[in-house]
């Protein structure tokens, strides 16, 4: 039977997502739009995801302009988005209105295709998702997130597809975010879900393991129609299997894609061109990684734990965190690993790595899971860590997002002039600090996209936003690219950098002077005191609970930090009175720095 295979194509979104840990500028999508737009792939994905984040925070450009553009440049294709059903784009579930409001503008802007998720298969949190995307006459996608546990089975799996078919979705994908399906389990699961729905399936896998491309021809021949490929130049490891091989590999059977080679290889020149304007941001994870069928960690998760153990000078623990994600994603009652789950159990991690005890600090995160607000764990949870980290609190049975009162005219009130369309109110809404911070800097003419800000920080430090800043420096008429990627403070008062020089790897050390040339103390003293509140991971003070004079317990929490996209509460260490503190909000901390002093 003639079934021709469609192709959804991923180099302006995951692809660029998973190598170029989404890095790809607006400039560089224009002019390939022409080409992309006259291929005649069935859709092309090109925003959600981590891009809307990435384009607020690092890229100083407007993510809604960046749909709009694009939308003007593909006036012919089917634009595609992806939506993590209640968190929409961001880490936390939003209120119903917002979902709605969020949808409604993505759809009048341009998206086509919803493509919609939930990190715990909780179909509870696509339902208004769903409902909005058929509201706005869009294809509602309905996803299944794969992975494998003791309570992930393919009978599982089949009644999730039955429900989101009964929410009225248009078609199925099958997303393997972290590259776990094999070829036969694939064909093994697409022919039960061809059995039991009538909707067209789709296949979305990474190729972490090299197993990609084998999974998708399995996957065509037991009823999938529809496929995620990357044009070769953006393709293999932690991206998807190449386009072209798949085209070729199709070509005069009846499952023919009808895509032209030669276009598709022009399309991969043009992308071969611009990638090495990114080498900074390429993940060290770039080859086959068979490790991922038992870690499950996705690609670009990877990179993100990579860079968190360098600034703590303990990459070569990796491999322990590793070990521990199974350990701790089993405690959690195995929920996939995507955003924000991924993240969630990732953190976790690597604090019970750092800390030197499991679970000896846990984060905001972790106690929201817990307490059930993400949604319904797929396995059972370990109660012993539920009571450590909510004691008595009741656990939330409902779907969460019951529990959240309408925000749209709150946001509004809250932003205020800085937004000057619904759209501006969203990103906001998504991103409340680093929302702020873009409209306050579109407003004043100040946006600086990260490459080109300059040298600032404490010590001369260059950091945006703690991750790579890149330089060009001409010696001699001969540029040199350096990107600084990182920076820790090690036992001997020296700070150490880390940073790649046209590609290579290196660490430098930074011993500060002060005016007379000698070795200079830093901004904030080391803790060494039984009362002094310091943390174990770098990263940024999002609240201060204690002012000077006020007096706490034992255990009282006294801050809120954020590392790794994720808060953790900081505890007193003994009872007494607060003699300083030595933080504000926004403040950038490094572990073992006196944050607050405690006096008995």
């Amino acid at each position: 039977m003639k079934q021709k295979v469609l192709i959804t194509e991923t180099a302006l979104r995951d692809a660029h997502q998973s190598l170029l840990a989404t890095r790809m500028r607006m400039d560089d999508m224009l002019p390939v739009c022409t080409r992309l737009d006259q291929a005649g792939f069935w859709s092309l994905e090109v925003w959600g995801g981590a891009t809307f984040d990435s384009c607020l925070r690092f890229l100083k450009e407007d993510p809604w302009e960046r749909l709009r553009a694009l939308r003007r440049a593909l006036p012919n294709s089917r634009l595609q988005m992806l939506l993590r059903g209640q968190n929409l784009v961001g880490y936390r579930h939003y209120a119903d209105d917002v979902v709605r409001t969020f949808v409604e503008k993505s759809a009048s802007n341009g998206v086509d295709v919803f493509r919609v998720f939930d990190a715990m298969n909780d179909v509870r949190n696509l339902k208004v998702a769903i409902a909005a995307v058929k509201d706005a006459g869009k294809h509602a996608q309905g996803v299944i997130c794969f992975t494998t546990s003791p309570v992930h089975t393919e009978q599982a799996f089949v009644e999730q597809a039955k429900a989101l078919e009964g929410m009225g979705c248009d078609s199925i994908a099958v997303k393997d975010m972290a590259g776990l399906l094999t070829p036969f389990g694939t064909g093994s699961l697409m022919k039960a879900l061809r059995k039991a729905v009538a909707l067209p399936l789709a296949l979305h896998s990474h190729d972490t393991a090299g197993l990609g491309a084998m999974c998708q021809l399995k996957a065509i021949e037991n009823g999938c129609t529809h496929l995620d490929t990357a044009i070769s130049s953006m393709a293999g490891g932690t991206s998807h299997p190449p386009t072209e091989s798949l085209v070729a590999a199709l070509r005069g059977t009846p499952h023919d894609t009808g895509l032209s080679l030669s276009d598709l290889q022009e399309i991969s020149a043009y992308f071969a061109r611009i990638r090495p304007r990114y080498h900074q941001f390429e993940s060290d994870y770039t080859g086959v990684d068979t490790r991922v069928q038992e870690n499950q960690v996705p690609g670009g998760m990877m990179s993100n734990l990579a860079n968190q153990l360098k600034e703590q000078g303990a990459l070569n623990r990796i491999d322990e965190v590793f070990a521990e994600i199974p350990r701790v994603r089993a405690d959690l009652g195995y929920p996939p690993l995507v955003t924000p789950t991924s993240q969630i159990v990732g953190s976790q991690a690597v604090f019970n790595l750092l800390a030197g005890e499991r679970y000896k600090t846990i984060t905001n995160e972790v106690r929201l899971y817990l307490q059930g607000r993400y949604g319904k764990a797929p396995g059972p949870i370990n109660e012993e860590l539920r009571r450590r980290a909510i004691g008595d609190e009741e656990v939330v049975e409902c779907r969460p997002a019951d529990l959240i009162a309408p925000e749209m005219d709150r946001l509004k009130a809250d932003i205020g002039d800085l937004a000057a369309s619904t759209e501006d109110v969203l990103s906001f809404a998504l991103f409340p600090d680093v929302g702020r911070k873009f409209l306050e800097g579109r407003a004043a003419g100040t946006l600086v996209p990260e490459a080109l800000l300059p040298p600032k920080g404490e010590e001369g430090r260059p950091h945006v936003e703690g991750v790579a800043t890149e330089f060009v420096v001409d010696v001699h008429g001969e540029s040199y690219r350096v990107a600084i990627t990182g920076a820790s403070l090690k036992n001997d008062g020296k700070r150490h950098f880390f940073l790649t020089l046209d590609g290579m790897p290196e660490e430098v050390v930074f011993e500060p002077l002060n005016e007379f040339g000698a070795p200079a103390p830093g901004q904030r003293k080391q803790a060494t005191g039984d009362g002094h509140v310091t943390t174990t991971m770098p990263g940024n003070i999002v609240t201060v609970l204690v002012k000077e004079g006020d007096t706490v317990k034992v255990g009282q929490t006294v801050l809120v930090a954020e590392a790794m996209k994720m808060e953790t509460e900081v505890h007193a260490p003994i009872a007494g009175k607060v003699s300083h503190v030595y933080v504000a909000p926004g403040d950038r901390v490094k572990p073992g720095e006196l944050l607050i002093e405690i006096v008995p």
